[in-house]
């Protein structure tokens, strides 16, 4: 799903499961299973500070500990996901996981 030399993280639009239309340049569509996606929000901040936070939020992420929660990432189900950073609501960045089983 991850084609080699691209990044970690999936950038796009959802469509219907039925659309038709043209697709874009370098695009491709794909589809998911359905899974569960543990979300992360950082505090709003100034949009002139927006890497500071960005990367402050990140950094958060990568140390957090979903097992805590009976969890675990899954990247083989999907794709990190992270939606526009804007100031006002805070970065959001979406991580697909499972439960542990036990």
């Amino acid at each position: 799903m991850k084609p080699e030399g691209t990044g970690v993280y999936a950038h796009g639009v959802e469509v219907a499961a039925d659309y038709a239309g043209e697709i874009p340049e370098g695009f491709d569509v794909i589809e998911f299973e359905p899974c569960k996606l543990m979300v992360f929000q950082g505090e709003p901040y100034d949009d002139d500070d927006v890497m500071e936070h960005v990367g402050a939020c990140m950094e958060r992420v990568l140390k957090f500990n979903p097992e805590v929660y009976g969890y675990q990432y899954a990247p083989e189900l999907a794709p990190r996901m992270q939606l526009a950073p804007m100031g006002w609501r805070g970065y959001i960045e979406m991580h697909p996981i499972k439960e542990i089983q036990k």
